[in-house]
């Protein structure tokens, strides 16, 4: 039974990936450089960390969205936090697992959703830390990441557009 329903599974991953017109992931393929290849700088002041929330709680407020906002630094330990009246509890972690999965893959955690719901890459779930959500956003200043943001509280696509606004104050 187990190894039928695990078969009817993995038969209908690849047969949707086909008729979408994507091929099938395979875990065959070498890229020719190394995939989010961003070093790690220092961290990420206390000054700027706060600039970004700041940023991200102005753009959440204009729109009357009530979320959890976090910032870590580029060893992906807390920087700052606020929580906007209202949010909802369990995103205080989900905001911070967002930012910090962010800043330990090099990679924005969309990408993880997006192998997941589109390209069925089934194996990202054996990862440590891994939060396939997104709205977690690494900071790059100088060619080196120097942290990470991540909100939670609203679908993922509004805690994305807030996560682009704190980053966007950086620059």
């Amino acid at each position: 039974m187990k190894t039928t329903l695990a078969t009817c599974l993995l038969t209908t991953c690849l047969l949707a990936s086909a008729a979408d017109g994507v091929p099938a992931p395979t875990a065959d393929f070498v890229p020719e450089s190394m995939p989010y290849d961003i070093p790690y700088g220092p961290p990420i002041s206390l000054e700027r960390a706060n600039a970004a929330l700041a940023s991200g709680v102005l753009e959440a407020q204009k729109r009357n969205w009530k979320l959890d906002l976090a910032v870590v630094d580029s060893g992906g330990n807390l920087v700052a936090f606020n929580r906007m009246d209202g949010a909802q509890l369990a995103s205080i972690a989900i905001s911070e697992h967002k930012a910090r999965a962010a800043v330990q893959y090099r990679r924005e955690t969309k990408a993880f959703e997006k192998g997941l719901n589109q390209d069925h890459a089934l194996s990202i779930l054996t990862l440590d830390a891994v939060i396939a959500l997104r709205g977690g956003i690494p900071i790059i200043a100088q060619g080196q990441i120097i942290g990470g943001v991540g909100c939670s509280g609203g679908t993922g696509s509004q805690d994305e557009v807030v996560c682009k606004a704190m980053v966007e104050a950086l620059r």
